[in-house]
């Protein structure tokens, strides 16, 4: 009896495990309007925000796995730096985020639950303006941002996530993938006086994780994100939006055998930002992440994010 609960213990682990991997790809997908605005070149931004995630994770009901929940907190820490490339207006992104979460529920009617804390893993991106949106600076920019109120940008990034967050092989849950993602992005941005129309499509390419939990090695195939967004901007520099996005693909497999937990993911956002002063500015945004499908999760996470820049 006691070897059937500890398989059943373990399958609930592993179901928790690939649903966290999907966690994390949510926070990763950046769910981000005014991504692909035209910016002036040479300006840099750093910036600090704070996430706070709570959610339920629905299990198929042999594994007795119930009333399971989570929350994370995560600071996140990030740099900026838009400059000239190629004749081409280009930005480079860094983010490093540290994180505290809790996972628990009741399995058999007993409770478990675990904790973590630590750094996750980092990401690197760069972007470029293919289309629209030529590399100005100072009035120049100015002048051409009063002169365009119609304009249409199309842009491409590379997005890289680094295996350097913590991770330990002999647990199931960790704050760090142990593994490189690759997310290559495109994107189309129209303006039209105060209002912006914006979409983007990600594929996320997973490298395999070798040393996953017992020795074995975890794969995963690729993740289809499509984004949208409906921006407004308001007097005095404000702006809110409204966003949706879907994730699908992505299915996971341990030693070969596939876990058959495609991602259908849909997200449902809010935004509003306001300057501070002509360099600060804060953001906040509410973010609603729906698997969609009856084994899988929902959570609700809510954004504060500021932001400090110079060099124009």
């Amino acid at each position: 009896m006691a070897k059937q609960r500890d398989k059943r213990f373990g399958g609930a682990l592993v179901l928790l495990t690939m649903l966290s991997l999907f966690a994390d790809d949510a926070g990763a997908q950046d769910l981000e309007p005014r991504r692909w605005s035209h910016l002036p070149t040479g300006m840099n931004v750093i910036g600090a925000s704070t996430v706070w995630t709570d959610g339920e994770i629905f299990a198929d009901p042999v594994i007795r796995l119930e009333d399971t929940t989570f929350e994370k907190y995560t600071l996140s820490s990030s740099y900026v730096r838009t400059f000239e490339w190629l004749g081409k207006s280009s930005r480079i992104d860094f983010a490093l985020p540290y994180a505290a979460g809790r996972w628990e529920g009741l399995l058999d009617g007993d409770y478990v639950s675990t904790r973590r804390h630590g750094f996750s893993d980092p990401f690197v991106r760069f972007s470029m303006n293919l289309y629209g949106a030529p590399p100005l600076k100072g009035m120049q920019y100015v002048r051409y941002r009063a002169s365009h109120p119609v304009t249409t940008t199309v842009g491409a990034a590379v997005a890289v996530t680094l295996p350097f967050g913590e991770y330990y092989a002999d647990r199931l849950i960790n704050l760090g993938n142990n593994r490189y993602v690759v997310r290559p992005q495109l994107g189309v941005l129209h303006q039209r006086g105060p209002w912006q129309f914006e979409v983007t499509t990600t594929v996320s390419f997973y490298e395999d994780n070798d040393d996953f939990f017992g020795g074995t090695r975890l794969a995963q195939d690729e993740m289809w994100f499509f984004q949208g967004h409906v921006i407004r901007t308001l007097p005095r520099n404000m702006w809110v939006s409204a966003s949706g996005g879907f994730s699908y693909g992505g299915e996971s497999a341990i030693n070969g055998v596939a876990k058959d937990n495609d991602d259908h993911t849909r997200y449902v956002s809010f935004s509003f930002g306001m300057p501070i002063n002509n360099q600060q500015s804060v953001k906040i945004t509410w973010i609603n992440a729906d698997t969609n499908v009856i084994i899988g999760s929902t959570s609700d996470s809510l954004v504060l994010g500021w932001s400090l820049n110079w060099g124009l």
